[in-house]
């Protein structure tokens, strides 16, 4: 058995580097039926001949590592998938505004972009959920309880406490001694509740047959001096009747600009 300094990390790690096996492979089979392929690495490295790690860019060159992109015939990525996994809901903020970051700077850049999905195993806090959800990113979650129980019936305990290294050492040892097929079915009984969802997800947005229709107008004004607004319309023809009337006045009116102390409306869920 491999010996780790965080036997807890570790066995998480583990648990996750399955779920995202156990998902590439479910998810190969669901996008080749629409001549799509799912692409989960790099390309090769002519000097080592190994693979790289699968990194897309924003439109001033910074790189972000996507754990998979389902791509075309013409190697254009459509979807944007990751796979995340958590034990703390601490890091729930940190992982959370990355991928937020990550999927719009990247969709920013390839315009063939349909839809960002984020599958998520372990506590995740409602607000964070709200965050991701606020940037168009398609959540199926895996809830930490399911993944405790699904160990728990190989007599593996998984919800110690953060500070219960020894509990978390001799749950690392028994995970560490199931067989590679052993530990494999538990990550495909970890995500057998969302495939019927996620398929679905998938299915909607590869099918080309699909009608597509304007859901709405984005136009963003910026000034010399940083200035930033937004105005949402629902239609082409309402974003053109409000451009022919906009004026350089407007922009610099911040009459109904939110205050300091000004708090949105925030549900108890997201709150948590």
């Amino acid at each position: 058995m491999e010996n780790v300094q965080n036997p807890g990390s570790a066995l998480g790690e583990a648990i996750g580097a399955q779920m995202e096996i156990a998902l590439n492979t479910y998810l190969t089979k669901v996008v080749n039926k629409y001549s799509c392929r799912l692409i989960s690495k790099g390309q090769e490295n002519p000097k080592t001949k190994k693979a790289t790690k699968l990194l897309l860019y924003d439109n001033f060159g910074t790189a972000y590592n996507i754990d998979a992109v389902v791509a075309n015939e013409s190697m254009q990525p459509l979807i944007l998938v990751e796979y995340k996994y958590i034990r703390y809901k601490k890091h729930n903020r940190d992982k959370g505004s990355w991928l937020c970051t990550a999927h719009n700077a990247i969709r920013r850049r390839y315009n063939s972009v349909r839809s960002s999905i984020a599958i998520l195993a372990g506590s995740w806090s409602g607000s964070s959920i709200a965050m991701m959800k606020s940037h168009d990113i398609n959540l199926f979650i895996i809830p930490f309880e399911k993944i405790t129980a699904l160990l728990k019936k190989q007599k593996i305990k998984f919800d110690w406490g953060e500070k219960d290294r020894h509990v978390a050492s001799a749950s690392w040892e028994k995970y560490s001694a199931l067989t590679n097929r052993q530990k494999l079915k538990i990550a495909e009984e970890m995500i057998s509740e969302i495939k019927p969802d996620l398929e679905a997800a998938i299915e909607k947005t590869l099918d080309n047959k699909t009608k597509r229709q304007i859901e709405k107008v984005t136009i963003e004004i910026h000034t010399n001096i940083g200035e930033v607004k937004r105005f949402e319309f629902a239609n082409v023809e309402d974003a053109l009747n409000f451009l022919e009337d906009f004026s350089f006045e407007e922009m610099l009116n911040h009459a109904d600009s939110f205050t300091l102390f000004d708090k949105p409306e925030i549900s108890e869920e997201e709150d948590e």
